[in-house]
């Protein structure tokens, strides 16, 4: 419908802003629409209005650009009340001059609609209505939607610029009391710039994404890494329900990595509820049929995001203690953001097939002064993501799977995260909380444990004949407990040929001997299999380890397989994965010590091709095999 049509068909509603601002009466509860859907005209007329205010209560998700009204000056007249602690608004609420509401995203169009918290007036952002009288909320349904059907009085600045969005966004001009024609641009956001650390998160975020998952993806620096990292790794298929996008989700929707058609429910479909970003995405969105905007009571319920098969929630965090407590939403007393829909989507996708919960994080603040993983929370921090609810926690030196896990596992798996110079700080916090055993080895690693030009895949047949793939990475700390079920599913053979001695168990020491390792002098190598069932934990099936002497420079080995992997030449690719990594760190040749009995040993060294000399040690009674590199 053309302008100057819509105008004179709804010419009773048609105001200018501030014919229409001076509808609202003083003591009011005010909604204000959402992040770059904000009717900004309105806004700005809002203050101008000031001096025919008093104690006004102004409402909203998050605001973008100025907020005059949240400014010392109007104290008297305007109080804003957030449930997201953006940048504009941060200063007001930490000087008290504003109010922060923590709310579960899905649960406040209920806040809304059940009159909890009444709202008198709505000032909403529309495209113009079509010839039906419909209006779209285009970028911004989120809780705008529930809060202009609630409100007593809804005033709405008609926008040509506002793209016509699918799905649940459209409202009605007979819903709508009065109509402020004006055209702006839409706000828009940049998020600030990632960096080599951002960039690394990214990276292992993409590692956990599979064929066919469903993502969630906000925006800023972190979404556009992992959509970066996903352009290399081959994923495809992939889906999106989210609460919030921005413009990198475009470049996988060009490629053909997120098409929507794998997924569970709303097959075809991005599902969202608001956007923020660029004048491109923008026009993107407008009018195209595969985005669907609906509100947070709907994207954000756990119970709908958990029917998207493999979904896989990304969300990020401030600190995290050891026990797994994730503060998202302020840095001691001093609140800095919101709980937005972190916990709406963790949930949801832990009750998802095969979904992955995922938190990232820096490692440090304050220029790395500070580690953010901590032995207990700052005082005055919040829990948004309980102890009970975390499952993936990363950081740029890796990943760390908590759910399920043991306080001790947990530990260590977080401590393995943790920037270097502070984890044997976090190790003497945890024993002295007696969260780790008091005889733990300190962490030798200075890096990752994570780091990729240790890790390779293989396909081996299994133990019932069909292809199993497994993984071979570095051992870590947090392997503790799988090195000791691989142990004991040893035959009492395997034990005495690997250890030189008859073992019923399996000291601490002994355990720990494993992952004590530095990557410099000391390399310790596992072979890992994946679960194919959900819930299934992955298995260690097999390790291997040399241990360098500077002296001469040559390495002790050994290998050892879970019995019914043997044979399928998992040893074989192990050893020589170990012989690649020790030649490019220099090193001449690995010696084995090999008890005469051990005949299969025996055999499968010869085979390698890489024995040069083996002499029988009388004092030991053992053979010393030398395999030049």
């Amino acid at each position: 419908m053309a302008p100057e049509e819509w105008m004179q068909k709804y010419k009773k509603k048609v105001l200018n802003a501030p014919a229409a601002i001076k509808k609202i009466r003083r003591g009011t509860r005010i909604f204000l629409g959402t992040g770059c859907g904000v009717p900004y005209h309105l806004v700005q007329e809002l203050a101008k209005n000031a001096e025919n205010m008093s104690d006004n209560e102004i409402v909203h998700l998050l605001t973008l650009g100025d907020t005059p009204s949240a400014d010392p000056e109007f104290q008297a007249q305007y109080r804003h009340n957030t449930f997201f602690v953006f940048e504009n608004i941060r200063e007001a609420v930490a000087e008290g001059r504003a109010d922060y509401t923590p709310m579960m995203l899905s649960e406040i169009p209920t806040l809304f609609r059940s009159r909890r918290m009444p709202l008198d007036v709505a000032l909403i952002q529309v495209s113009p209505p079509d010839e039906h009288g419909y209006c779209s909320l285009g970028i911004s349904v989120d809780i705008t939607k529930s809060a202009a059907e609630s409100a007593d009085l809804v005033i709405a600045q008609v926008n040509e610029k506002m793209p016509i969005t699918h799905g649940d966004s459209f409202f009605n001009v007979r819903d709508i009391d009065y109509l402020v024609p004006y055209n702006e641009p839409l706000r828009e956001f940049e998020g600030e710039p990632g960096g080599k650390t951002i960039d690394q998160i990214g990276a292992y975020v993409a590692r956990l994404i599979e064929n066919e998952s469903t993502l969630e993806l906000g925006i800023g620096a972190l979404p556009q890494a992992v959509c970066d990292s996903l352009q290399e790794t081959g994923v495809q298929d992939l889906g999106i329900h989210t609460e919030m996008f921005s413009d990198s989700l475009i470049p996988l929707i060009q490629n053909g990595i997120v098409n929507n058609r794998k997924k569970s429910i709303n097959k075809d479909k991005v599902i969202a509820s608001f956007a923020m970003g660029s004048k491109k995405l923008y026009e993107y969105i407008d009018d195209n049929p595969m985005f669907e905007f609906r509100d947070t009571a709907y994207v954000n319920d756990p119970y709908i995001i958990g029917q998207n098969r493999k979904m896989i929630a990304i969300n990020s965090a401030l600190e995290i203690d050891l026990t797994g407590q994730v503060c998202a939403d302020s840095i001691g007393h001093k609140f800095y953001s919101g709980i937005g829909g972190q916990v709406d989507f963790i949930r949801g996708a832990e009750r998802s097939i095969n979904g992955k919960a995922i938190i990232c994080m820096r490692s440090t603040a304050m220029d790395g002064q500070v580690s953010r993983i901590v032995p207990r929370l700052s005082e005055g921090a919040g829990v948004v993501t309980t102890r009970g609810d975390v499952d993936v926690v990363i950081t740029e030196y890796g990943l760390a799977t908590l759910h399920g896990e043991t306080i001790r596992e947990r530990v260590l798996s977080l401590i393995a995260i943790a920037h270097p110079d502070f984890r044997n700080e976090l190790l003497e916090a945890a024993k002295n909380m007696r969260y780790v055993f008091e005889d733990q080895v300190p962490f030798k690693v200075t890096g990752t444990y994570f780091a990729s030009e240790y890790e390779t895949q293989e396909t081996f047949q299994g133990p019932e004949g069909g292809d199993i793939n497994v993984h071979f990475r570095l051992i870590r700390p947090d392997d503790s407990d799988r090195i000791k079920e691989l142990f004991y599913d040893l035959s009492e053979e395997s034990i005495f040929f690997r250890f030189l001695t008859p073992l019923r168990s399996l000291r601490r020491q002994t355990l720990q001997d494993f992952y004590d390792v530095d990557q410099d002098r000391d390399v310790s190598i596992v072979a890992v299999i994946h679960p194919d069932r959900e819930g299934e934990t992955e298995k260690i099936i097999g390790a291997g380890r040399y241990l360098l002497n500077r002296n001469t420079n040559q390495a002790e080995f050994a290998i050892v397989i879970q019995d019914e992997y043997q044979d399928k030449g998992i040893g074989t690719f192990l050893l020589n994965h170990l012989m690649r990594i020790a030649k490019s760190k220099g090193v001449d040749a690995f010696i084995a010590y090999v008890h005469p009995r051990n005949q299969p040993m025996i055999r499968f060294l010869h085979k390698t091709g890489k024995v040069v000399e083996s002499k029988l040690s009388m004092a030991d009674e053992e053979y010393v095999f030398t395999l030049k590199l």
